[in-house]
């Protein structure tokens, strides 16, 4: 197998994944769940620590919930007569959250590993930023209430065909008012029975539910292109090392998709317009690389990645060298294309005190703006700094660390 350099070595936000033999980094081979680890960061880690899953698994009160989820699921098959029933069966009550918050509340010591997964795993990652003001204990407590709550929101939208935040591109795949949709999430239930039937985590029957209904829905958005640092966006990675920055006024021209209306066409017009802006910019050497944002998104559940289709015109087409241009494949709407920018911005290792240029149409511009208001209602914070509008077309931006943040109600781009 060929080696990886060092910063290459399976990344998840500020979580890396590798071991350390004697005198030299080697890469752990280790396949990663990136739909999980993305939406249910604690509870990955939970999983993956030891000495954490011993805790967990030994607590007898925990025991005693795990077994209850279980038998509830088990008993599901044979007393739930509609499909509400069974998706219910899996959720998480509020009375089931409160419970295992207390019993983490009581499980953390000072110096135990969940006091050290919280110090070095959960507060560098950034993904529970919100609640950085509280203690480390808290902080547990906290962290695992947005993975409850975002369980429990992907079982809403993705079984229950409850509304998500973009309804015309992120709903539900199945009419759940269809007869043979009982059958579908019956058959749901008995797959996922035997699937944790041996578990001794507590959240194991509820997650892996979330993750399930996810599956058969088609929407394993998150886990797209990733490792991007050793695929798609290689080439423009081991660059950003080489990069000299006071040679540019901006880090990045960042460019976010614009969606075709029809299900044939790779990309729009506009999007087309937008990097032909952003190569105008790059030429007169604003900045080393280009951003292009955007997932599969336009129309509901397209074949093409407005990302993806970017870099291919700004390669083939405008003949821009591979290594300047990175994707950022996954956001759904311009809030996103912010966030998701500004966190490629801290993951790869650009200056965070250089500003970058949003390059696209003056009506998106506009909307950029003055955006903040929505991104607070929707992410709960506002994850860039604007500065100077240059022009029409073009603003300045400050990436912030808050955009790290998991958005444990957008399932197919959390993180």
């Amino acid at each position: 197998m060929k080696k990886l350099p060092l910063l290459m070595l399976l990344c998840l936000s500020s979580h890396c994944l590798f071991a350390q033999a004697p005198g030299k980094a080697v890469v752990k081979t280790q396949a990663v769940d990136y739909v999980k680890v993305k939406n249910y960061y604690l509870l990955s880690l939970f999983e993956q620590d030891t000495e954490v899953s011993a805790i967990l698994k030994g607590d007898a009160e925990l025991a005693q919930f795990t077994q209850k989820k279980l038998n509830d699921l088990n008993a599901s098959l044979t007393n739930c007569k509609d499909a509400s029933c069974l998706s219910g069966t899996v959720k998480l009550s509020a009375d089931e959250i409160s419970a295992v918050s207390t019993r983490l509340t009581a499980l953390y010591k000072t110096g135990n590993a969940l006091d050290r997964l919280v110090k070095t795993k959960l507060i560098p990652s950034g993904c529970y930023s919100l609640y950085k003001n509280v203690t480390p204990a808290q902080l547990l407590v906290k962290a695992w209430e947005q993975d409850a709550n975002g369980i429990n929101y992907t079982i809403g939208v993705y079984a229950e065909g409850k509304k998500p935040n973009y309804p015309q591109i992120d709903s539900i795949s199945y009419n759940v008012k269809a007869r043979a949709y009982y059958t579908l999430m019956y058959d749901v239930n008995a797959t996922l029975a035997g699937d944790v039937k041996n578990t001794k985590l507590f959240f194991e029957p509820s997650m892996q539910a979330a993750l399930l209904y996810l599956q058969i829905n088609e929407r394993q958005n998150p886990a797209e292109y990733e490792p991007m640092e050793a695929r798609a966006n290689k080439p423009a990675f081991d660059r950003v090392k080489t990069i000299k920055w006071a040679s540019y006024p901006y880090s990045n021209i960042m460019v976010p998709g614009a969606g075709p209306d029809n299900l044939t066409s790779p990309l729009s017009g506009e999007g087309m317009l937008r990097c032909r802006l952003a190569v105008q910019e790059y030429n007169a050497g604003k900045a080393p690389f280009i951003i292009v944002s955007g997932g599969r998104v336009h129309p509901y559940k397209t074949k093409y990645n407005e990302a993806e289709e970017m870099k291919r015109y700004l390669v083939d087409v405008l003949h821009i060298a591979e290594n300047v241009v990175i994707i950022e494949p996954h956001a759904r709407h311009t809030t996103t294309n912010m966030r998701n920018a500004a966190r490629l911005l801290y993951k790869y290792g650009f200056p965070a005190s250089k500003p970058g240029i949003v390059v696209t149409d003056k009506s998106q511009t506009d909307f950029i703006m003055t955006m903040d208001t929505r991104c607070e209602k929707e992410l709960n914070y506002v994850p860039y700094k604007l500065a100077k509008r240059n022009s029409e077309t073009e603003v300045e931006y400050y990436p912030v660390e808050e955009a790290k943040q998991i958005d444990n109600d957008e399932p197919l781009d959390p993180r």
